[in-house]
């Protein structure tokens, strides 16, 4: 129950996340607004932290080991996707990304010795094939354009520093280091190396002072940072990084139920085909294989 209300609530936030992201773009440059996000998201966990009276000290090693977290899954990650929505389709670009479950169980066999279960892999494809279907109506009638294969080779790095993010994550969890303070650390150092990228590209630092912007700044910092990755970060922790890589596929769901609220963003038979892939896909990632001589968990 505990680890459905996190899948759940990582789910539901960052497919808000989506729609509120709408409000950031404009007059301030993305790569400036990633560096507010996250250093906002980290002061809030420093303050809590303080007041919690959580440890904060580690070591030079471990303070390697998060800040490579941190670079992979709060800095790369975002700047090549939001590079990426740049020249790709959204739709494409959230097709790319759901492939996060196929690398984290990759490189959780690579670097965790994970097992390869066959009903996460399954359950992977099945949905990635269903948010192909979900997406479909918006890719029929895209050009590509120019530069598609430097937007879907964007993505793909994403999708891998990503997974790269989330198999730091585990291993530093399964060296004792808590989710909060690393996170905390983390996202301070994915503001810093995303600032030093954005002053080598020359990115102007300005800031909007309207009540879209700042509130929506807020939201992805405290929900969209903040709780969503603490509680996915959590999941990675408690059922590992494959099966946690399926909030990927089913985020962008909730984007396009949104849409439909506030958009009216319509859906085709094929897309609701779609969803039901995704869903049975879910059942077969999320759901536990129990042995008749297994013993009830306590």
């Amino acid at each position: 129950m505990q680890d459905a209300l996190l899948f759940a609530l990582a789910t539901v936030i960052w497919g808000s996340t989506w729609l509120v992201i709408t409000f950031q773009l404009g007059v301030v440059a993305p790569e400036a607004s990633i560096v507010y996000r996250f250093a906002l998201a980290s002061l809030i966990l420093f303050v809590f932290a303080r007041l919690r009276r959580l440890p904060m000290r580690f070591s030079p090693r471990q303070h390697a080991l998060i800040a490579l977290q941190g670079v992979f899954l709060f800095c790369v990650n975002y700047i090549t996707v939001y590079l990426a929505e740049q020249v790709l389709a959204s739709g494409l670009v959230a097709i790319v990304f759901s492939m996060l479950i196929l690398g984290n169980v990759v490189l959780g066999r690579l670097f965790l010795g994970n097992p390869v279960r066959s009903r996460v892999v399954l359950g992977g494809l099945l949905g990635v094939a269903g948010l192909t279907l979900v997406f479909l109506p918006e890719l029929g009638g895209v050009n590509l354009g120019p530069n598609w294969r430097l937007g879907l080779l964007l993505s793909l790095i994403g999708v891998l520093s990503a997974s790269v993010g989330n198999v730091f994550s585990a291993h530093n969890q399964r060296a004792g280091l808590p989710v909060v303070q690393t996170n905390a650390y983390g996202m301070a150092y994915g503001a810093l190396a995303t600032l030093v990228f954005a002053l080598l590209r020359g990115v102007p630092f300005t800031f909007e002072f309207t009540s879209e912007y700042v509130l929506s700044l807020v939201y992805l910092a405290v929900f969209g940072s903040v709780v969503a990755f603490g509680a996915y970060l959590t999941l990675v922790g408690r059922i590992g990084v494959d099966r946690a890589g399926y909030v990927g596929v089913v985020f962008p769901l909730v984007a396009i139920v949104l849409s439909l609220w506030f958009e009216g963003l319509g859906l085709t038979t094929v897309a609701l085909a779609g969803v039901a892939l995704v869903a049975g896909g879910n059942v077969l990632v999320i759901s536990r294989r129990r042995s008749p001589a297994a013993a009830p968990a306590n």
